[in-house]
């Protein structure tokens, strides 16, 4: 049976990284993202717009909690950020400027572009016009 009341945003996303001192560094520094909670080698929690992104130590989500079950994942995971075509457009400068080098640039059929690098961890991101998903900017 198909719900009458789905979810209707994501509130968190979860990476994992193995070194959160470099996670923080990309995250804080290069991004500019908010640091709201921080637990040394467990995780980093950022604000991103109404989201929020958690970094996860992998090996340490494995560890019982009180509150909260184990998770986590193994290898590289995905995210894509939501940025206007000018901010792209500022990114697509920024992102050599500051070493972290552009994997693909990509043109959506109906227009939209999205720029793929990665983080220390190896995870990819996306900066991504939302439009692409019909999304809002």
């Amino acid at each position: 049976m198909i719900s009458r009341n789905p979810p209707d945003r994501i509130v968190e996303s979860c990476l994992y990284a193995d070194n959160l001192d470099a996670a923080e560094q990309f995250y804080s520094q290069l991004l500019g993202l908010t640091l709201v909670s921080k637990v040394e080698n467990r995780h980093l929690f950022y604000r991103c717009g109404s989201s929020m992104l958690l970094i996860f130590n992998a090996q340490e989500t494995l560890k019982s909690h009180p509150r909260v079950p184990s998770h986590g994942a193994h290898g590289n995971g995905h995210l894509a950020f939501g940025v206007s075509r000018e901010v792209l457009s500022e990114w697509r400068k920024r992102l050599p400027a500051l070493g972290i080098p552009i994997e693909s640039e990509v043109t959506w059929p109906g227009g939209s572009q999205s720029l793929y690098f990665r983080d220390p961890a190896g995870n990819s991101l996306e900066l991504v016009e939302p439009a692409l998903w019909g999304l809002p900017d």
